[in-house]
């Protein structure tokens, strides 16, 4: 077979139609990238809100994302995962206060009057002063403290570990639960704890910050502590402790932040 000389040979590409062309094939794919990336924002504006309840204030298509994420983490959430400690001279000296719901809309908190009520199905709520907490083996631990609103610090922290808490008082089946529920005694402020960070061995009922008893504005006379959640979820002055299979409610979570909230 003869081979065909008649063929034209097609001539190489300048170094401007190689600039064009690539110039064309990069604004194709931006403006397909940027088309679907409208849609997707026009679709997430135009879903549906989630049902208020436990959880609001966002679209549902971010709340399913969000509860994915949660059980994802959970599944292989552990005692294993401990957040970094430091040693006491790396903390800061004043702490930064924020986070005042619950402490500067009750005018008529007593300090001195305190205890804390731990409701229980079935029998009598049991109310336990902050003396028999602090009789009880000390916890202490320096981390950094993450705040949702972008800001972190070193802080020193002290008191009683749950898990001692629930086993010293005998509530261990309550410990059971999934899910135990904080809340201020006036009620203005209230967090939900799953089970897995209740029982983690950095989680503190503090009642000490620095070596010294908690001021009021952190929270005096008793807080949690958990270094593996965001700081919404560190309940500053705790009044009411509950447990339960249902998530209890959960203050920024009803505004639309993740109910986990974990580092």
């Amino acid at each position: 077979m003869k081979a065909n000389h008649n063929k034209k040979i097609k001539a190489p590409l300048t170094v401007e139609q190689k600039i064009r062309r690539r110039t064309f094939i990069s604004f194709g794919v931006f403006a397909a990238l940027g088309t679907g990336a409208i849609a997707g924002w026009n679709w997430l504006l135009d879903a549906k809100e989630e049902t208020p309840g436990i959880t609001g204030g966002t679209r549902a298509p971010l709340r399913r994302a969000l509860n994915k994420t949660e059980l994802f983490f959970r599944n292989f959430f552990s005692n294993k995962h401990l957040a970094k400690t430091y040693p006491i001279a790396e903390a800061v000296k004043t702490p930064r206060v924020n986070g005042l719901i619950g402490i500067e809309d009750d005018e008529d908190f007593d300090v001195s009057n305190w205890k804390l009520t731990v409701k229980l199905r079935n029998q009598k709520d049991r109310h336990i002063s902050i003396e028999a907490l602090k009789a009880l083996p000390k916890t202490e631990i320096v981390y950094d403290f993450k705040c949702v609103e972008g800001w972190d610090e070193i802080q020193y922290w002290a008191g009683l570990k749950l898990s001692d808490f629930l086993a010293h008082f005998k509530l261990k089946e309550e410990a059971q639960k999934q899910y135990m529920g904080l809340e201020t005694p006036n009620g203005a402020y209230y967090v939900g704890l799953e089970r897995e960070s209740i029982l983690h061995p950095q989680t503190l009922l503090a009642y000490e910050m620095n070596g010294k008893p908690i001021s009021i504005e952190h929270g005096a006379p008793l807080r949690l502590i958990v270094p593996a959640k965001y700081g919404i979820k560190n309940l500053k002055r705790i009044g009411t402790m509950a447990f339960s299979d249902k998530r209890p409610r959960d203050y920024w979570a009803e505004q639309g932040y993740d109910y986990y909230s974990g580092l």
